[in-house]
């Protein structure tokens, strides 16, 4: 059987590690972890998994985070984690099952179950999140955009989905969604300031409405309950909020 490593990158995440450590310590070969600067217990629990632990302070951006911790990964197959997220034991299978046929030019997808404020939404567009996370370490890897990254591989690849779900535990509270969907808006804005973009404040409205009814019209968020709602609210104020600091970045200097 090929060997996998799981990877991560990190920062502060004591609250989720060993949760998220638990679901895969018994089965991987190789546990890479690269933080970003953690002032919590982060090291610690990582070190007691076993992991290999790296430090990488000097940000670079997702894209390029990802890729320096790719580089220290020994095994086959590299499976990519974030802090809050667990492998179910349906995903497990599916996954080992995956890395036993070891198909070249292949790429896999895991379908991602997010939980927010206590709820597993499954309607909001949000279900299943199909995101590429395991393949073979040599033939792909992660681009170099500094938010929203994407793992680039060529063309000819075959994209296979996977079955079991990724949960994945994410917004705990407001703050915490505020604070989350801040980052990744100035990360975006940046970005698309940095690529010559700019877009006018009619967009930035018309992108927030946009968001809420796609989501909680005609995406069914109405059906995630409460949350779903709030999830629209939210969702649409982050949309707001990034076109809006793209156009203060391009257009009042």
């Amino acid at each position: 059987m090929p060997s996998i490593s799981v990877a991560m990158i990190v920062k502060n995440e004591a609250q989720d590690l060993a949760s998220c450590l638990e679901t895969v310590k018994d089965w991987v070969d190789e546990i890479v972890i690269l933080d970003s600067g953690s002032t919590d217990n982060t090291q610690q629990i990582a070190l007691s998994f076993g992991a290999k632990f790296y430090t990488n302070s000097d940000w670079p951006g997702f894209g390029k985070q990802r890729q320096i911790a790719q580089q220290y990964v020994t095994s086959d197959y590299v499976l990519w984690l974030d802090a809050d997220e667990r492998v179910t034991p349906e995903l497990r299978q599916s996954i080992q099952t995956a890395i036993a046929k070891n198909e070249a030019n292949t790429v896999y997808q895991l379908p991602r179950l997010s939980e927010v404020f206590g709820r597993k939404i499954y309607h909001s567009g949000w279900y299943p999140d199909y995101v590429v996370r395991l393949y073979q370490t040599k033939f792909a890897h992660y681009g170099d955009e500094l938010v929203h990254e994407k793992v680039h591989y060529p063309d000819n690849t075959k994209v296979e989905k996977l079955t079991g779900d990724l949960e994945h535990y994410t917004y705990k509270d407001i703050h915490h969604y505020l604070t989350k969907s801040a980052n990744y808006g100035k990360a975006w804005a940046e970005q698309r300031a940095n690529a010559g973009k700019s877009t006018s404040l009619f967009d930035a409205v018309s992108h927030g409405i946009g968001c809420f009814v796609k989501m909680y019209i005609l995406r069914a968020g109405f059906l995630d309950g409460k949350q779903g709602f709030l999830l629209a609210i939210l969702s649409a104020n982050s949309t707001f909020n990034k076109y809006a600091d793209l156009w203060v970045r391009t257009k009042t200097k």
